[in-house]
């Protein structure tokens, strides 16, 4: 069944959507490191901290999960296009769930930990942001080149 071709409006719609949820999704893994280390010796550090822990579970996972619902429904829209048994699209399925499975894992409860004053957390944190930031390279690159299509 084909809902929209690619190129067709409702597909380009549902293309803008998915873009505008992963530019609000994967934001906070470019700027919170570096709000982070701007604010180090601020005596509104803890502040910054807390919004940025609040937020990451309310703004960002959401728009990384929205991002991938969409995506799919991309995919599904159009049976000639894209089918899940296309490997591109099963790695990208497995990729989504690893970036979340590490934003939940490790950035929230990391970031949740330094805005209560571990500053240790700061570690665990920083190295869930450069795997989801790595990870996210990967899933561009099989969005772009669809590897195997």
């Amino acid at each position: 069944m084909i809902l929209a071709a690619p190129g067709d409006t409702p597909y380009n719609v549902m293309l803008l959507l998915h873009i505008l949820a992963l530019i609000v999704g994967f934001s906070p893994a470019f700027v919170h490191p570096i709000l982070s280390r701007q604010m180090a010796d601020s005596s509104d550090r803890s502040a910054l901290l807390r919004f940025m822990a609040a937020n990451s579970m309310r703004i960002y996972s959401s728009g990384i999960i929205v991002a991938g619902l969409i995506g799919f429904g991309i995919a599904g829209m159009s049976d000639e296009a894209y089918k899940m048994s296309q490997a591109w699209l099963a790695i990208a399925f497995v990729v989504w769930v690893a970036i979340l499975g590490v934003m939940h894992a490790m950035v929230i409860p990391g970031e949740k930990a330094m805005a209560n004053g571990d500053r240790a957390a700061e570690s665990k944190a920083t190295l869930g942001v450069t795997i989801i930031t790595v990870l996210m390279i990967v899933e561009l690159y099989l969005m772009i080149f669809k590897p195997g299509l």
